[in-house]
């Protein structure tokens, strides 16, 4: 056999044997391991990531993420805004971080109104399954599209209304955190001869009066003969205005001025030898003139409510937590907290006041309603509460003038507040 002949009969027999050996003919099952490694893997869920954002009108709406238990936020400042808004936002990386197959996302600086409604109304749409609405004037609109998504449960931060379902009010008793706070600034005007102090109120609502007054109280247990003026903002978040407003307590004499605003700004602008009070945030108590922040925790109280919405168990009510709840504090007097210079220089009994009163709050044993326990008086002279005798929880709420059927209710002044009552028009 010529080699050329050879070489033909070989490739003709390697060939049927190639085909013989791809149709299966030694009838072993085909290699599934490979087959499966070859398939492509399901790729995993990132709730973490950002969800592509859409804008509608002035505002970015973030999208949902498919797969994920979505949770929006609103807020009415910016989200880094060293106050309010930026202790909002803190607990809504605690809920992303700690609550298993969360997205979370947020809409910042809305206004209160129609913005607000148009803003919630979308994230609804958008699919998220829980949103927080986080301003008092976000209270209607969020009660109207609540009505519109009944499988959209909606929490309204610091108002009063409610549907029993899927629309509820969430708020805290920081009216403890202002009392000790009156208490750490009486001190400290007493301790410097001044008795003359300032708070800055954002707009007239429940809430101001009732944390103005609880101020007031406290200033009253360390230091009876000193005197609280206010200044009137009209902005929940303004940092020119409200270094405006500190400067002009300050020139009208205070030696300590607290804020009920979102800016550091009485700490800021306070002038060599007098202090500043900040609000919200624990991390905006950083000059020296800072006398301490009365500050929230957010994470654990919102990680719950979406952990009960995710098992289909939350129910839209009045949720109102106090200081035991662990989601407030006082800056310098919570484990591992250093106190500020001007007050780790106040007088021993003082500090022990506070100390003391802030053990009996976290133990549960000191309440906002032992904040306002009588003798109270007003600024008119009329008693507001006779000896050993507290509000109830709808007279911190509400005012009668905004149909709140409470008694004694909470538009009043307490007698060492030397401010005429803010017009309810």
């Amino acid at each position: 056999m010529t080699n050329k002949k050879y070489f033909y009969f070989l490739t003709i027999f390697v060939i049927l044997a190639l085909a013989l050996a791809a149709c299966g003919g030694n009838n072993e099952p085909a290699n599934e391991t490979a087959n499966e490694a070859d398939a492509p893997m399901e790729e995993a869920i990132d709730c973490k990531a950002s969800g592509a954002a859409e804008s509608e009108g002035a505002y970015q709406i973030p999208a949902a993420i498919d797969g994920c238990y979505n949770v929006g936020f609103v807020y009415v400042g910016p989200h880094d805004d060293g106050g309010w808004s930026q202790a909002h936002d803190v607990g809504r990386m605690w809920v992303e971080d700690n609550v298993e197959g969360v997205h979370t996302a947020y809409v910042e600086i809305v206004a209160e109104g129609a913005d607000a409604e148009q803003v919630i109304r979308s994230l609804a749409r958008k699919g998220f399954d829980v949103i927080f609405t986080t301003s008092f004037g976000y209270m209607d609109a969020s009660e109207v599209v609540a009505e519109e998504f009944p499988d959209v449960d909606i929490i309204h931060v610091s108002g009063f209304k409610s549907n029993e379902a899927n629309f509820g009010n969430l708020m805290g008793a920081m009216e403890d955190m202002k009392y000790l706070a009156g208490m750490l600034a009486g001190s400290r005007a007493k301790m410097d001869g001044n008795p003359k102090l300032g708070y800055m109120a954002t707009f007239p609502i429940p809430e101001e009066l009732r944390l103005g007054n609880a101020f007031g109280l406290g200033v009253q247990e360390t230091c009876p003969e000193c005197t609280i003026d206010v200044r009137w903002l009209f902005t929940w978040h303004d940092p020119i205005l409200e270094k405006e407003a500190a400067s002009s307590l300050f020139d009208g004499g205070a030696q300590v001025v607290m804020t009920g605003a979102d800016t550091p700004a009485p700490a800021e602008v306070a002038p060599e030898g007098k202090w500043g009070i900040t609000y919200d945030y624990s991390g905006n108590c950083t000059v020296d003139a800072c006398l301490t922040s009365m500050y929230w925790n957010w994470g654990p109280i919102y990680g719950e409510i979406v952990e009960n919405s995710q098992a289909g168990t939350w129910v839209g009510g009045w949720q109102y937590f106090d200081a035991d709840s662990d989601a407030m504090g006082l800056l310098g007097f919570m484990d591992g907290e250093t106190m500020q210079p001007g007050t780790a220089e106040l007088p021993a009994e003082d500090l022990a006041l506070i100390e003391d009163t802030l053990a009996l709050m976290l133990s549960g044993d000191f309440t906002r309603f032992d904040v306002f326990k009588g003798p109270i008086m007003d600024n008119q002279g009329n008693v507001v509460l006779e000896d050993g005798v507290s509000l109830e929880q709808i007279d911190l709420d509400g005012f009668a003038q905004f149909g709140v059927p409470c008694e004694t209710c909470m538009y009043w002044w307490n007698e060492n507040i030397t401010a005429e009552l803010p017009s309810l028009d």
